[in-house]
Formats: structure tokens, sequence, C-alpha cells
């Protein structure tokens, strides 16, 4: 159960004065037949506070509720002495069956148990002090899901197409439509799927339906509750036909990526400290795979355990584990395949620290 209880003044709130004539200003006058004994007037004690109502915030706008929610609101409000508090739906007196009211000492309370959409409309509140009064209009919806849309048709079916339409449904569960749901199954399975959501026309067409099978349709009205409860299917289903077509393959020309190797990032010039891991990277493209072979000074140091070379998808590397003084020269690296071969150089430079 809900209750708008945030104490912020009303934009639609209003104060009103109520004309008080001249003779209704005087005090009453005892006539002349009126005795020593006959009773006096009361006078109305005198207005501390004038009447004022504070709307909550959430109500300065549509109160949107569904059917068979609670409508619990309370509407704070000023006035010394204690106002007299009246509320009215659409001008006319609640209906005390559906709609109760508890009026405190600073505010109004309105109820109802399970709201329906005759409970819509607009709520007007007057808070009365003497000739003074102020009021307070709320604009309550109560809703619900829409009805099924009232038909639906299979217009056409081509190729792997087909073009539907449909009529709104006649009750839209008192507030505006978000759209329509729609959905196809097979008949080989039987299985609904959502093919469109949230679309706005009576009309649509359904691509990339399979070859060979057969579909029906059904379509959901859609609103702020949510869909309808039920949906019309088609009575006609599409039968989606194999077409007749002869495809004429061309010749398929097979590409040669044969390729002499051809280095696309040399290496390069450095300077290492003795003692430090060093590594040396290179990039070639070839095919078949060429083989990879390292060299020092023009020696082969293939299975030497002071470097490992690895080569993953093109990236050649050659790690220089601790080299020392007699480790520097003129590295290369040489791809070769069976149509050719090519090289790169560089030099490694090993520093003694200081």
């Amino acid at each position: 159960m809900e209750a708008a209880t945030a104490p912020e003044v009303a934009a639609g709130s209003k104060l009103k004065v109520k004309e008080v004539s001249p003779a209704d200003a005087e005090p009453p006058q005892a006539s002349p037949g009126q005795g020593a004994g006959s009773p006096t007037p009361q006078l109305l004690p005198p207005i501390e506070e004038h009447p004022k109502i504070w709307l909550p915030r959430a109500l300065r706008q549509t109160y949107i509720r569904k059917v068979g929610d609670t409508v619990n609101l309370l509407i704070p409000f000023q006035g010394k002495p204690k106002p007299q508090a009246i509320w009215t739906h659409d001008g006319c007196a609640l209906d005390t069956s559906r709609v109760s009211v508890r009026n405190g000492e600073r505010d109004s309370i309105l109820f109802i148990r399970e709201a329906q959409r005759a409970d819509s409309g607009r709520y007007q509140l007057r808070v009365q002090l003497g000739g003074l009064e102020a009021t307070a209009t709320i604009d309550i919806l109560v809703i619900e899901r829409p009805g099924p849309p009232q038909s639906i048709k299979l217009v056409d079916v081509w190729g792997f197409n087909a073009t539907l339409e449909w009529t709104p449904p006649q009750d839209t569960g008192n507030t505006t439509l978000l759209g329509y749901t729609v959905q196809k199954a097979d008949t080989k399975s039987g299985l609904w799927f959502t093919v469109l959501e949230h679309y706005h026309r009576t009309s649509c067409i359904i691509s990339d339906l399979i070859i060979g099978n057969s579909y029906a349709f059904r379509v959901f009205a859609e609103n702020q509750c949510g869909l309808s409860e039920t949906a019309p299917i088609t009575t006609d289903l599409a039968h989606i036909q194999k077409a007749a077509t002869v495809y004429k393959t061309k010749g398929f020309a097979q590409r040669d990526f044969s390729e002499a190797p051809k280095f696309t990032q040399p290496l390069a010039d450095c300077t290492t400290v003795t003692g430090y891991n060093t590594q040396l990277f290179c990039c070639v493209r070839a095919s078949p795979r060429p083989k990879i072979i390292w060299l020092k000074n023009k020696m082969d140091i293939q299975g030497n355990p002071k470097y490992r070379a690895l080569t993953h998808l093109g990236i050649c590397s050659l790690e220089i584990r601790k080299p020392g003084p007699f480790d520097g020269g003129i590295y290369t690296c040489k791809a070769v395949n069976p149509l050719g071969e090519a090289s790169v150089d560089c030099r490694v430079d090993v520093k003694v620290p200081n």
C-alpha cells in the first residue's frame, strides 16, 4: 500500500476568499422583544492560520495505478482552527461504498482498497475555514491490460516473406497502446518466436522464413500494463515453397599465394650490459613457411644453449642469455623457402658496467 506523503506545495493549490455581505459582517443585535435571559449568539473563533494544501510532488502529474491496486493518498494541509476538508470526484460527491476518507488535524487520507477503471478521473480536495478556501486537484488513472487485436489476416506470401494485416483492439485498457508484438510458429515444432516488438503499425512484412516450412502468425497488443492476455492467430498458413531455381556456378580460379621470403620489420642495432638478457626481433613474410637460421658473425648458432630462437606467426626472436664481452658482433636472421631467401643484420654491443 503506497502513500504519497512528501510535504511540498502544490502548483494547483488555490486559496479563495468567500464574499461576505455587509449584513453578515455586522454582529447580531438583540431584538426589542428579546429579554435579558435570551441566549447570546456565539461568534466564530478568529482565524490564526489560513488554509493551505501541501500537494506531494508525485501527485502533480497523473497518478497511474493498475486495476486491483490499492490507492492510498495522504494530503497534508494547514489551517487553524481545524478546517473542513471536502473531497469530490469529477465535481460530484464520492461514492462512499468504494472510497473512504479520513480527515485529521493536519492531513486528509483518500483510500480505495481495490481500484477499478471507474475510479479514474479528477479528484478535488477543498479545505475550508470561515470565508477562506484552498483547493488541490489530483488526476487518477486506473489501467489494465488491453484487449487483443480484433482480427489478423495473411495478405500475401512470396519468396521468403509474408505480409500480415490486423485491426486495433476495441479495449486499449484505459490508456494508450505502446505497440504490437508479432510472433511466428512453424507447423513442425509448434513453438512461438517473437519477430517484432513495440511495433506501431497495423501491417507488417515478415522476412527470412525457411523454405519448405509452413507458418502461422499471431499479434498481441501492448500497453503500460503489458501484453494482451490473448492474441488472434491467422487462419491461413504461409507455405514457403521450394523454388525450382537452377544455379550455374562459375569456375573458381585458385589463387597462388606462394611468395619468397621478405622481411617486413628488420633487426635493430642494440647495446646491452654484461649479464642482462637481450632479445632481437624481426618480422618475415613468406609462403610456404620459411626456415629461420640465426648467424653470429656469419657463423651458425643453431643448437647453441646460450641462444634461444623462437618463430611465431612470422615474428622471429633471438634471446641472448646473460651476454658477455665476447657475445657482441653482427647477428643475422636468414629466412629460406623453395622460392628464395632473405636476410637482415644488426650490430650488438656488450658493455661492461663500471
